[in-house]
């Protein structure tokens, strides 16, 4: 009777441990996250100086979940949850809210693509590893004018590269008070790659409340085309952008975006609505060894309404690789706006703290920074 049950509790193990292999083969959930940390000091011609250390240069800091489970036919369900937080302070990025990156479900098919639901980072912050050799962060002109970074109750298509082509569309309805749609923000990116090319367009549109007291009657647009070459040591990069979203603020005369970078709808009510940008960035990195890159780039923001409110500037960066997962960085950036503007530094989070008002506007902005990054 003992040697039975043995048997049958045997037997059992065995099952359950096939189950669980087999699980385990078919799903899996990842918990990762950064750790990104910056000495920084900046001066503006002002006379004003800042000495910190912050957070987020090049990755935001961040802590995450995501995951796959294979239903069959070459199909999965995927979910992705991630929040940042201050590494400096250990507070989280957004009061009040866990998940303020990231917080979607989807289904991933082989023939159709992916389909996901939720809040999800834009198609154009995707693609600034495409932009120039910063990514897009601490450095970048591009990203000192602001750049829509991800939307809440954002529905999102992402095809299957077709011969080097993919599209990808996103429609988040709004959801506000002006009725379903009134405040909708569309996207719409292809990307291509042929051998060592790879261009791509990507535009964001966001539209007014039409029920607002004041209407304005213009779309909040960012536009991006860019295109990159990797020459082997190194990659060149080239992007153009044509945008109204940049307004006023408190802490400068070009510190804040119509079209909120993190989920704000168009209230269409602001006249800078009325009042275009051109940005032309080139960018170019080179490897000097296989840990040690370095950059530069010089980029311009043109003012086409010519009421002096561009800005121009570059920067030289370099990054080594300690690790597959550590990177130490080092970084000087320059930056002058013209008369009646207000550009200010960012990096992959805001440069906190960081100027305002006078000492912003119409004044030169210069920056060193140096830094350590911690994947997990």
């Amino acid at each position: 009777m003992k040697l039975n049950q043995t048997a049958v509790a045997a037997t059992l193990m065995c099952a359950c441990a096939g189950a669980f292999a087999q699980a385990a083969a078919t799903s899996s959930v990842t918990l990762y996250g950064t750790i990104d940390q910056y000495l920084n000091y900046m001066s503006s011609s002002s006379g004003a100086k800042i000495k910190s250390v912050s957070d987020g240069a090049f990755l935001r800091s961040r802590i995450g979940l995501k995951g796959t489970e294979d239903i069959g036919g070459g199909m999965a369900i995927k979910f992705q949850l991630e929040g940042a937080l201050s590494a400096d302070t250990g507070a989280s990025g957004t009061s009040g809210s866990l998940f303020d990156r990231q917080a979607w479900v989807g289904v991933a098919t082989p023939q159709a693509g992916e389909f996901r639901i939720g809040r999800q980072n834009t198609a154009i912050f995707f693609r600034g590893d495409y932009i120039d050799y910063s990514s897009r962060t601490l450095g970048s002109i591009v990203n000192n004018f602001g750049t829509p970074s991800r939307y809440s109750n954002d529905l999102a298509w992402i095809s299957p590269r077709w011969s080097g082509l993919q599209l990808e569309a996103h429609y988040a309805p709004g959801e506000s008070t002006a009725g379903m749609g009134a405040q909708a923000v569309y996207q719409l990116a292809a990307d291509y790659v042929n051998g060592p090319f790879r261009v791509g367009y990507a535009d964001i549109t966001g539209k007014p409340n039409k029920g607002a007291a004041i209407t304005v009657k213009k779309a909040i647009t960012y536009r991006n085309l860019y295109a990159n070459y990797d020459y082997g040591q190194g990659k060149i990069y080239a992007t153009f952008i044509r945008s109204n979203n940049s307004t006023a603020s408190a802490d400068g005369n070009n510190a804040a975006t119509i079209l909120g970078n993190v989920g704000a709808l168009v209230a269409g009510t602001n006249a800078d609505a009325n009042r275009f940008y051109n940005i032309v960035q080139l960018s170019a990195d080179y490897r000097v060894t296989p840990k040690l890159r370095v950059g530069a780039l010089y980029g311009k923001i043109v003012d086409t309404s010519n009421s002096g409110r561009g800005a121009k500037g570059g920067s030289i960066g370099a990054y080594y690789d300690v690790s597959k997962r550590t990177t130490l960085l080092a970084m000087y950036e320059t930056m002058s706006n013209d008369n009646n503007a207000g550009f200010r530094p960012s990096g992959s989070a805001g440069v906190s703290p960081n100027f305002s008002g006078n000492d912003v506007n119409g004044r030169r902005i210069q920056g060193i920074q140096a830094g350590i990054v911690h994947r997990f």
